[in-house]
């Protein structure tokens, strides 16, 4: 069957009305539906072994993942979806660039392609290697002991260096690897990026450092009972914009957020007994993943489409929730008395002020996922030039603890005690996430630019977070980013948002405003 053009044109409403969809269009969004099924089924398993596996499973649970990887991988490449794709061609053409329809083909095609160029058998060893090294490196992170990983961060690294070179038209063996997380994202604009960053953050927290004293987060510090604050981080997600049958929370290792469905989405944090912000922001960091998740269109489940934009995107809506809206004082105007409430001993003589002071305190620290605003960015950025300089052999894996440590001196001024405190910290090398890390910069650059359309459209958003009302705040994001999927690529989207490129600045601005803030500093 062919496809039509009568139909296509403005309906009476005045939108894009599409054609009628050929057959081909009808079949390849079966085939879409499939691939998707695959990939929310390998991530129900890999929630699973993060959450509530023994660690005996750990052997059959990196073979389920590994044919789970190689079947989605199949159906990717599939000389069915090759067809389908050359009869949409016509169609697609006739479509206005972000249509549901031409967006779903071109997405789909450029999956396809990528995904041609790598072996499955790859693509399965891939999957298992990186589920035997995350229960190593969780094993190495016990006992502190970069050893125990190093032979399994050896093949992944072996791994990687195999898929760069299914891409040899790549400029730079980094570039396949980001591509993977950030579609679209040039090596030349990444170092653009995170080089206007560190130029402008370095000083502000190198200023901030010699007024670190005016404020004091010693109540954030004590004794807090890991069930009791679970209870807390419940209280608080149940009265966030999301609905409460649609998520869970769970407790990891490493905090994550995943979903099965746009209407089933888990949120894993991690409880230190000793501080409480550490499970209180990493709640709301996964929180604000989970809500994109939950936002995009139902039309556009199932397929190329229904999941976020790209890793950078998604960190901004965590970083939006966890940073500018979870460290302002409206927001703790609305929830600290629950905090007060469910530790009465430690904060019934600490008033909001001091409270909101607390959780905001700049402070260079060892820990990435404890890190404040201002110093988050120099973790990232030495993650992202160690990971580089290991794809391009002038670092090797032996040579990694010690190339850590040195870039935790130079950058945040601290001496590294531990392997558990350093080079172990985080589980995305194990994982065989190379290429992911700029990404959770790009987050905080984009949640800077959206953050200042949004605040130029709610103008009483303020006054709203205080009384717990978030639901215009929701709707915001959900229309502006949310709901699109796939449908766009980091810079389109902002381009669409602010008329401009991704750009450091908003995000700068923010910080600098929140430096006078609490330390005076203009």
């Amino acid at each position: 069957m062919g496809w039509r053009r009568g139909r296509k044109g403005k309906s009476r409403q005045g939108g894009y009305r599409a054609a009628i969809p050929p057959a081909a269009y009808i079949e390849l969004r079966s085939h879409l539906a499939q691939i998707d099924d695959l990939g929310r089924a390998r991530a129900v398993l890999s929630w699973d072994e993060r959450t509530m596996m023994p660690p005996g499973g750990a052997p059959g649970r990196a073979e389920q993942l590994a044919t789970l990887s190689g079947l989605l991988h199949e159906r990717l490449v599939s000389d069915d979806l090759a067809r389908l794709l050359d009869q949409l061609r016509p169609y697609e053409e006739t479509l206005p660039y972000d249509s549901d329809e031409a967006s779903m083909i071109r997405i789909t095609r450029r999956e396809h392609q990528r995904a041609q160029r790598v072996p499955s058998e790859l693509k399965v060893e891939m999957a298992r290697a990186g589920s035997i090294a995350e229960h190593a490196w969780k094993e190495a992170r016990k006992q502190s002991d970069f050893e125990v990983l190093l032979p399994h961060l050896g093949k992944i690294v072996e791994l990687k260096r195999r898929y760069v070179e299914c891409f040899d038209d790549a400029g730079h063996p980094y570039e396949p690897l980001l591509d993977d997380f950030e579609p679209g994202m040039t090596l030349v604009e990444t170092e653009r990026l995170i080089g206007a960053l560190k130029t402008s953050i370095v000083p502000l927290a190198t200023a901030i450092a010699e007024r670190a004293d005016t404020v004091d987060d010693s109540c954030l510090h004590g004794r807090f009972p890991a069930a009791t604050q679970r209870s807390l981080a419940i209280s608080m997600l149940c009265d966030l914009p999301i609905e409460a049958d649609f998520f869970r929370l769970d407790e990891s290792a490493h905090p994550f957020a995943t979903s099965f469905s746009n209407t089933d989405v888990r949120i894993a944090t991690r409880y230190s007994e000793d501080y409480l912000a550490g499970s209180l922001f990493s709640t709301l960091h996964e929180f604000g993943h989970a809500l994109y998740d939950s936002g995009v269109s139902a039309a556009l489940e199932r397929s190329a489409l229904g999941r976020p934009a790209s890793l950078g995107v998604h960190e901004s809506q965590s970083r939006i929730w966890e940073n500018f809206i979870g460290r302002s004082l409206p927001f703790w105007q609305h929830f600290y008395p629950r905090v007060q409430d469910t530790f009465p001993d430690h904060f019934g003589g600490v008033d909001l002020e001091h409270f909101h002071r607390a959780v905001n305190k700049v402070q260079r620290s060892l820990i990435r996922t404890e890190a404040d605003e201002f110093t988050y960015n120099l973790h990232v950025i030495l993650r992202y030039e160690l990971e580089r300089e290991i794809l391009e052999g002038s670092l090797t894996l032996v040579d990694l603890p010690e190339a850590w440590k040195a870039r935790v001196k130079s950058y945040l001024d601290l001496d590294v005690p531990s392997d558990s405190q350093g080079v172990l910290q985080d589980v995305h090398w194990a994982e065989g996430a190379f290429g992911y890390f700029p990404t959770y910069s790009f987050g905080n650059i984009i949640a800077g630019q959206i953050w200042e359309v949004l605040r130029r459209s709610l103008v009483d958003l303020d006054d709203q977070i205080a009384r717990g009302d978030f639901s215009q705040l929701r709707e915001w994001l959900r229309e502006h980013v949310h709901r699109h999927g796939r449908k766009f690529t980091s810079a389109e989207m902002i381009q669409r948002l602010v008329g401009g490129p991704i750009d450091v600045d908003p995000y700068i601005r923010y910080l600098r405003a929140k430096a006078e803030e609490l330390y005076g500093l203009s």
